[in-house]
């Protein structure tokens, strides 16, 4: 006869309790459990999907249509023209505006609007500069660039660059002998990049510079909320997953550090909110001190509004340049006008 043999061992009552305790209390639980890891889990959605649409709308600026053309602003006959990129990955479309005066004119000043804007730059005005120009006997070409288009991006300068330089081998094909660029906010940091790369660019004005950087990046999300520093790095690594490019991409400190070739007028407010006014009073240092450069460094003046606030000075000084530029004497003494 076969004998099942058991071992029993006496449970402790106060065991059994702390288990059914443990028991009922994760039962009671589990739900705020998982409620707790849901609100975490949409929180850090909502932060992710946040820095993505930020990263998205900083490359895709509202733009508005064109209001005027030169014909309506100041009277000079103009044409309207296409013409690609250096690299003819974009076409790009502009006007051209002969030289007032019987004679065509040899040189030319190509406007590179700023972030945002396009060719006509309503709050500068760039309309009153280009007339200053244009009865001083230079041709003038004003174009948007491609990020004015519908679906197309902002890419710091990298695409920029090249339909800057697409512009000024349009000047040169029309018979420019020197170009000149004159640059705004976004447009003037363009500039920089675009004089990286090319020796047809014979000097250029440049006014409230702005250098696409991380740290500048974040100086201007922090003027529109108090985001902690950390939204830079998630914005830093959404840009180039949504805008196809990388900051890592953009030549910021090779714009900052180069001693360049030619002549450049830096224009520039110490109130300036978007674009630190130390940036471009760095690159101006850094230039030869025979190379013409200028620095015009304003106490109280704001992003691009020292044409508003300071008109006859603005025109003076900045065509007083260009002639320095197109004359034959040697090279202009630099100088630092600061007020």
């Amino acid at each position: 006869m076969e004998t099942n043999s058991y071992s029993s061992v006496p449970l402790n009552p106060a065991t059994v309790e702390t288990a059914l305790k443990r028991t009922s209390f994760a039962r009671r639980h589990k739900g705020w459990l998982i409620a707790l890891m849901s609100v975490l889990l949409l929180l850090f959605s909502l932060t992710m999907a946040f820095h993505a649409y930020v990263a998205w709308t900083l490359a895709r600026p509202h733009i508005d249509p064109l209001r005027s053309n030169p014909a309506l602003a100041f009277g000079a006959p103009y044409e309207d023209v296409r013409f690609p990129s250096l690299n003819e990955l974009s076409e790009l479309s502009g006007w051209y505006i002969p030289a007032s005066g019987a004679a065509p004119s040899k040189q030319t000043v190509v406007f590179s609007h700023g972030y945002g804007g396009n060719r006509e730059e309503i709050w500068v005005p760039i309309y009153d500069l280009a007339k200053a120009v244009y009865h001083q006997g230079y041709n003038v070409l004003m174009f948007d660039y491609g990020y004015v288009q519908p679906n197309w991006n902002v890419t710091g300068g990298l695409r920029e660059s090249q339909e800057l330089l697409g512009a000024v081998k349009y000047a040169k094909d029309r018979g420019a002998e020197r170009v000149y660029v004159w640059g705004f906010s976004m447009g003037a940091g363009t500039a920089l990049q675009a004089a990286l790369q090319t020796r047809d660019i014979d000097g250029m004005i440049l006014d409230s510079t702005f250098v696409l950087e991380p740290d500048t990046l974040y100086h201007n999300m922090k003027q529109e909320a108090n985001l902690p520093k950390v939204s830079q790095s998630l914005v830093h690594m959404f840009f180039p997953l949504i805008n196809g490019v990388s900051m890592n991409q953009m030549p910021y400190s090779k714009v900052k550090e180069t001693q360049y070739d030619i002549p450049i007028f830096f224009i520039h407010g110490k109130k300036d909110l978007k674009a630190p006014y130390e940036t471009a009073q760095e690159i101006y240092q850094r230039q030869k001190a025979d190379s013409g450069s200028q620095l015009w460094l304003l106490e109280n003046d704001g992003h691009e509004l020292i044409y508003r606030a300071h008109k006859e000075d603005y025109l003076q000084i900045t065509t007083g340049f260009l002639r320095t530029l197109s004359s034959a004497p040697p090279a202009p003494v630099k100088f630092s006008h600061s007020r």
